[in-house]
């Protein structure tokens, strides 16, 4: 059995984006005890009258450890605590003057709220607690020594304790909440940009079904006509269209399984045909009714319905940002075919293909920024651009315009994708 290696604890703010933050509390400590080790020595000898060596050896245990509190302000605390508890009963010793405090002396009690702060910012409640129980005790305990007569000034170093614990313990639980809840946004955005990604995969999926579909069907039908339309078919070739048609009226069973798996109780709407290209033109129209001036550069080319159906959801998405985003923007959409360049497809080596391109760009939006009809948006977004231009091997590119508005370019290559 292999023992578990603990963490080595963190400074204060160790956490802190800022460097000068990260840095606060040893400086915060650094100046205390620089400046407690002299001031401690000084009080003790010459006011309080207490032997050179003993004062000394109580200020190095008083001063020093607020270094350690940086890091571990719980074993600071027992022993400061207890150099403490050692000073005022050294003090017993000699004779000071009535006026000066006693159980413990400025410097003690300067040294011990910062420790308590450090304590509470690093400690449980119940941890707070005990320690406050520990230095109202010792406070109580030493009064019933006092030399000088009991004083209201004997509860000082109980008081301020408490408020500094209490004060420092807030922060820190105020902080832990922002942490965790930093850390639950930061977890709900991942999860939901996962489960954007898989509803938009499922969507292409179910589109892709009734593109696919069509030509399966169109191939079984072929099939099976095929003895019909030609003459004189050999038997072999006959029984070979018949195999073909069989396999094609399978596979299209499978899909349709396959799609009620995908298909939900809401998804009625998409068992209509998928649009394509010359759709486009009823997205521009629907979205100039709604206020935005958009102007439309149509495109006739015969494309693979994947590629059309890819082009349809890009324009569709981004419209619907410059209607939810930049209401009233004006807009220009133009879908073209790009001849292939022989030239520089040779030069780079790549296959030479046409492509379509998609372009979308709206300008800044006429009203104020606060007026966008939606806040958050579909969800889907960039991410199901991606999604489609990823299905037909393209590129997409997005992303603001210096000037202001926005910009959407896709470029689909015109292959012919094997989905099946």
């Amino acid at each position: 059995m292999t023992a578990v290696e603990e963490e080595p604890p963190r400074a204060l703010f160790a956490g802190a984006s800022r460097r000068w933050v990260r840095l606060l509390p040893w400086a915060v400590a650094f100046v205390l005890s620089v400046a407690l080790l002299p001031t401690t020595i000084q009080v003790l000898t010459a006011d309080y009258g207490l032997n050179g060596g003993i004062a000394s050896a109580l200020a190095v245990a008083q001063a020093a450890p607020l270094l350690l509190a940086v890091v571990r302000p719980l074993q600071a605390w027992y022993v400061i605590f207890a150099a403490d508890v050692a000073g005022a009963l050294a003090l017993l010793t000699v004779d000071f003057k009535e006026q000066l405090l006693w159980p413990f002396p400025p410097m003690e009690i300067v040294g011990y709220i910062g420790l308590c702060l450090a304590l509470g910012l690093r400690e449980p409640r119940r941890t707070l607690l005990l320690v406050w129980l520990a230095t109202a005790a010792a406070n109580v305990g030493l009064g019933f020594f006092a030399p000088n007569g009991t004083s209201a000034m004997n509860v000082l170093l109980t008081i301020l304790s408490g408020v500094v614990l209490v004060l420092g313990g807030a922060l820190r639980e105020r902080y832990e909440a922002q942490r965790r809840l930093a850390e639950q946004e930061t977890i709900s955005e991942a999860e939901r940009d996962r489960r954007t990604l898989l509803e938009e995969r499922a969507r292409i999926a179910r589109e892709l079904h009734d593109v696919v579909a069509h030509h399966m069907s169109v191939i079984t039908v072929q099939a099976d006509t095929a003895a019909y339309r030609l003459e004189r078919l050999p038997p072999d070739v006959q029984e070979e269209f018949t195999s073909i048609a069989a396999t094609s009226r399978e596979s299209l069973g499978e899909m349709r399984r396959l799609l009620g798996v995908l298909r939900n109780e809401e998804a009625n709407g998409e068992l209509a045909p998928q649009p394509g290209l010359t759709r486009i033109g009823q997205l521009v129209e629907a979205t100039a009714r709604a206020g935005v001036p958009v102007e439309f550069t149509p495109c006739d080319a015969d494309v693979p319905e994947a590629v059309g159906l890819s082009a349809y959801r890009i324009v569709q998405e981004a419209l619907a940002n410059v209607v939810r985003h930049a209401p009233g923007a004006p807009t220009q959409v133009s879908v073209s075919v790009s001849e292939p360049v022989a030239e520089s497809a040779a030069e780079s080596g790549s296959e030479d293909i046409a492509r379509l391109t998609v372009l979308v760009v709206n300008g800044p939006s006429p009203r104020p920024p606060a007026a966008p009809l939606e806040e958050g948006g579909t969800g889907h977004g960039l991410v199901g651009m991606r999604e489609r231009v990823r299905l037909v091997d393209g590129t997409l590119d997005a992303g603001p315009l210096p000037g202001g508005g926005f910009r959407v370019a896709a470029q689909l290559p015109l292959t012919e994708k094997d989905f099946t």
